[in-house]
Formats: structure tokens, C-alpha cells, sequence
């Protein structure tokens, strides 16, 4: 039975909204079923994910041996898998704006070192929640100058976490993420953490009540990374906060033990702290399906087909699933009587009524008339819904179809919508997706500050006239 939280953190709300709404159940099958045939990039088109390289291009420049390893791992690479992966930010759980991720390198005698890259808009252009694939090589080929952050990030790297994007690998998941381990009775809050660590306590405070460290994997991640980057110090760091970064030394007794870790005796200077390898937050962070199975926060079947398959095994006990409801008609009380509105040819419609006397109470509120409760009702789910919040959820998300079945679902085919929040919501959206074009075609670079007019009006009342005498 999974452990019941008297107060669940407010990291795992976010991350049980962006399991219902983030990546949907149409994009996986979509994705998955044209990374079967071999179509990569239809894959990649339906998770949402742009090319921004040619492979043709890339032969001419780089050889026919690196192509076909860029092409193995195209075809291996599930996009949905990584969208439902990528790092995200509270309180909305949105993508991680303006980040250049590794998810493969490259590297050979003569050759340049590339990298295979996923990078994510900035803030202001990730209406439509976009990603893109990107080679990008230690020379700065492939870096696009209006990119925010176009060098990979050290942070949030994925080369070292194939089982979460390469579909090959996701057997790998269950061992990485620890669910073979027995679950903790009461996750230590960070004080405690930061107790066992033995280090100066600098809480930040928009982490401080942060459950989702997994301090347990921290040293054979730790030997991972430290392989991976051919330091042979031991010395590594882990971002604990804005302004907490604690350096770590890695202690292995013989080749039979399993390494463990100790803070770091000696206190370095910043500038070398920030030079040493940081553990990734994919290593760093409990992975968050495991954490939501044990809360019961999730059903297993609401999970990634890969990611479900891969825990099948971890004992985590999967909380029910919400029953199939069918959708009951909405009750109005009109005139004394209970009359129903259900969907008619595409159209919302107060059925208990006579379509000549419908007409007839439209005329008349046309003209400045009182509305039957039935007509009040149908005007009211056509501007403000109760289902509004799921809908905005799955716009910001960037799932525009799913929103849209959502609205169909409520109003109809046939709908026209009304002036409210509903049509505002939808409005909104749509105007906000042109920023993601305007910045990938580079029309749109940077973006400018909102707080630009308001200086102007700062600088305007210190030279009036009146303040100058």
C-alpha cells in the first residue's frame, strides 16, 4: 500500500498536473507509432519537436561514420519520452526555458567533438512548449546567436541518462532512479539533509521545504560523471540551491566496496567550486513518477508506457485510477420546472424547450429582455465553463488539440464562441504562439523588457520644468 503523506509538497502537485496534461496520451501514440516504422522526425513532429539541422548538410561537413551514429540514435531517440523528461519550472511545471541540454556526444582521433543537443525556447516564446534538436560542437559551430543559453548546460545534461530519452536504454530506468529500494517511511526534510551533509547551512528559501533530494545515488551518479569527464580527483558538487553549492569528494576503500561520498574537509574558492564537475538534477533529484507512485498521487497506467514498463517491478503501489463517468446533461431549473441542455447537431441546446419558442426568447434578448435560465446557462458555459482551468492547463502545455476537444466537448462543433474569459483564453493563445516563429526565424531576438515604459516615465518627471526650478 502506498504511504500516505499528511501533507503532500507542493514539487509533487506540480509535477501530478504536468503527468495529466503536459505530454497527452495521443502524442505518445502518435510519436511512438511513427518511431516504430522508423520515421524519426514524424516522431520527432509529433512530440512537438523541430530539426534544426540536415543530415545531408552534416555528411558533407562531418563524414559518413558520424552520420550514421547521429542517425542510430535519431532513430533510437523516443521525443515524447523526453518531453515527458525535460527539467521543469514551478509553480505551472512548464519547460525549462532558454536551455541547451546534451543528449549525446561524440567524439573521435581528428575529428571535432559534437554534441547532440535538445534546446528549449525562452520564456517569452514558449507559448506553443517547443523543443529543438541541435548538433552543437566545443568551437561554437551550430550555437544560433539569438538563443539565450546556446552552450549545453552542466546542470541539466542527459548524455549521462540515456534510459531517459533513447528507447533501447529505459530498461535502465528502474535501476538509475533507485526503485528497487525500499521507500522511506517519512522523506528527511532538507534541515535534515543538510545536517547529514555536515556543511554550513545557507537555506535558500524558495527550496527550503525541497523533499526530492536522492542524497542515496549521489556517489555512483557521482563515479558516473566523474568517469564520464576523465577527472580522476573525485570532487564533484551538487547545487542544493540559488546561492548553495557544496562540493563533495567521493571515497572508495578498494575496487570490492561501493563508493560513498563526504563533504569536501577543505574550503575552496568560489571560483574553483564552480569549475568542478556538478552532478546532473536527473542524478541529484528523486525521479519524479517514482515519487508520485509512492504518494499515490499517479495510477501506473497514467504514466508513459516506457516509464510504467520499466517500474512494473519497483513496488510501487499504483493508486486507483479515477472510474469512466459518462457525461451527464446540465439540469437547469426554468420556470419551475428541471430542464436539460445536452449537445444537438454540433450545438448546445436547451432541449425541454420548442426550437419557435427558442427563437422567440432570443428575439426578445436581443431587444433588451429578461433570458430564460435555460438561455442563461448555455450563455454562461459559452463564456466562463467550469472546465476552463483544464482547458488553460492544456494550452499552457502547448497541447492546442486537446484544448480544443475540451471546448468541442463542452459547446459543441457547431459553437460560436462569446465574448468571456473562455474566448479570451483561447484568443491569448493564439497570439502568443507567434512569438515561438518569431524567434526561431530570428525576427524577434530579444525580447523587450516590460518595465521599459515605465523608466521612460521615470526620466520624464526628473527633467519637467516644475522639478528642474
Amino acid at each position: 500500500m502506498a504511504p500516505h503523506f499528511a501533507n503532500i509538497p507542493v514539487r509533487l502537485l506540480m509535477w501530478q498536473r504536468v503527468r495529466e496534461y503536459a505530454v497527452p496520451p495521443s502524442m505518445i501514440e502518435t510519436a511512438t507509432a511513427r518511431r516504430l516504422v522508423g520515421d524519426w522526425a514524424g516522431a520527432c513532429a509529433a512530440a512537438r519537436v523541430d530539426i534544426d539541422f540536415d543530415l545531408r548538410a552534416v555528411r558533407d561537413r562531418y563524414g559518413t561514420e558520424f552520420v550514421s551514429r547521429l542517425r542510430a540514435d535519431l532513430r533510437r531517440l523516443a521525443p515524447d519520452l523526453l518531453r515527458w523528461h525535460i527539467p521543469r519550472i514551478a509553480p505551472h511545471g512548464r519547460i525549462r526555458p532558454g536551455l541547451t541540454i546534451s543528449l549525446s556526444r561524440y567524439g573521435g582521433s581528428g575529428t571535432t567533438p559534437l554534441q547532440l543537443v535538445v534546446r528549449t525556447p525562452p520564456a517569452w516564446a514558449d507559448a506553443g512548449q517547443r523543443m529543438s534538436l541541435a548538433l552543437w560542437d566545443e568551437h561554437g559551430g551550430g550555437a544560433p546567436g539569438h538563443h539565450p543559453h546556446p552552450h549545453p548546460a552542466r546542470r541539466f545534461r542527459l548524455d549521462l541518462h540515456r534510459h531517459l530519452w533513447d528507447s533501447s536504454r529505459c530498461g535502465e530506468l528502474a535501476s538509475r532512479c533507485g526503485a528497487g529500494a525500499a521507500p522511506e517511511a517519512a522523506p528527511p526534510d532538507r534541515s535534515h539533509l543538510l545536517a547529514w551533509l555536515k556543511g554550513p547551512v545557507r537555506p535558500d528559501p524558495p527550496e527550503a521545504d525541497d523533499l526530492s533530494w536522492a542524497p542515496a545515488r549521489w556517489a555512483a551518479e557521482a563515479e558516473m560523471l566523474l568517469g564520464a569527464e576523465g577527472d580522476s580527483g573525485g570532487v564533484f558538487t551538487v547545487r542544493l540551491g540559488a546561492r548553495d553549492r557544496r562540493a563533495f569528494e567521493l571515497v572508495a576503500p578498494d575496487d570490492h566496496h561501493v563508493p560513498t561520498f563526504r563533504s569536501l574537509q577543505e574550503v575552496l574558492p568560489p571560483q574553483v567550486v564552480a569549475a568542478l564537475p556538478v552532478l546532473p538534477e536527473a542524478s541529484a533529484r528523486v525521479l519524479p513518477d517514482l515519487a508520485l507512485l509512492r504518494a499515490g498521487l499517479v495510477a501506473a497506467d497514467r504514466l508513459h508506457p516506457l516509464v510504467a514498463k520499466a517500474l512494473s517491478a519497483s513496488g510501487a503501489g499504483p493508486a486507483p485510477g479515477p472510474g469512466h463517468q459518462p457525461g451527464d446533461p446540465h439540469r437547469v431549473e426554468c420556470r419551475g420546472d428541471v430542464h436539460r441542455i445536452v449537445l444537438r447537431d454540433g450545438v448546445l441546446t436547451a432541449v425541454d424547450h420548442d426550437p419557435v419558442q427558442l427563437r422567440r426568447e432570443e428575439l426578445l434578448v436581443a431587444l433588451g429582455g429578461p433570458a430564460l435560465p435555460c438561455l442563461r446557462a448555455i450563455d454562461a458555459v459559452h463564456r466562463d465553463p467550469q472546465a476552463l482551468p483544464a482547458v488553460r492547463e492544456r494550452l499552457g502545455h502547448g497541447d492546442v488539440c486537446g484544448a480544443l476537444a475540451v471546448v468541442e466537448g463542452l459547446l459543441g462543433r457547431g459553437a460560436v464562441l462569446r465574448d468571456g474569459p473562455l474566448r479570451e483564453t483561447l484568443e491569448s493563445c493564439a497570439a502568443r504562439r507567434l512569438d515561438d516563429g518569431l524567434f526561431r526565424s530570428g525576427l524577434r531576438p530579444v525580447h523587450p523588457p516590460a518595465t521599459r515604459p515605465a523608466r521612460r516615465g521615470r526620466a520624464r518627471r526628473r527633467t519637467s520644468p516644475a522639478r528642474a526650478s
